[in-house]
């Protein structure tokens, strides 16, 4: 084999093996990457189906039961409400009408399978996303 044809094949063995690193690199990314949605772009069937996303929103006054170590409450953006279900325990700070963020995934019956809830860590804080759609949703429900 000449030369030339030995730094070819280097090169195009190199370039398989950055491009294969690259398809491996950015498949696990995308399994990692949980979406922010908002509880009205669920009800509009903007959520992915079958795929681990992020809600957040407001825990509504008034809808947080337990049964057992199942929690049962509503997230809302004040334009939409989603009914959420979590097993396990609760973080100290979640309490009715305060921020969360809990992601987990639809069931066939459109109620939220939270497998993590997240809770706001001080008074002043919401996570941005979060307070940008309650901003929007606020504005959709004044026009």
């Amino acid at each position: 084999m000449k030369p030339r044809h030995k730094r070819a094949a280097i090169i195009i063995g190199a370039l398989i093996a950055i491009a294969l690193a690259a398809v491996l690199i950015l498949n696990a990314l995308n399994s990692n990457i949980a979406l922010y949605v908002t509880p009205s772009e669920v009800a509009a069937g903007k959520a992915p189906n079958g795929q681990v996303f992020r809600i957040g929103g407001m825990v509504k006054d008034g809808t947080l039961k337990r049964d057992g170590l199942t929690v049962y409450f509503v997230i809302t953006d004040m334009a939409k409400d989603i009914s959420v279900a979590y097993t396990g325990i609760l973080p100290d700070l979640f309490k009715e009408g305060k921020g969360a963020v809990i992601q987990g995934r639809l069931d066939p019956n459109g109620q939220f399978i939270a497998s993590e809830v997240l809770a706001k860590h001080d008074e002043n804080y919401m996570p941005p996303e979060a307070k940008h759609a309650l901003e929007q949703a606020q504005k959709n429900g004044s026009k």
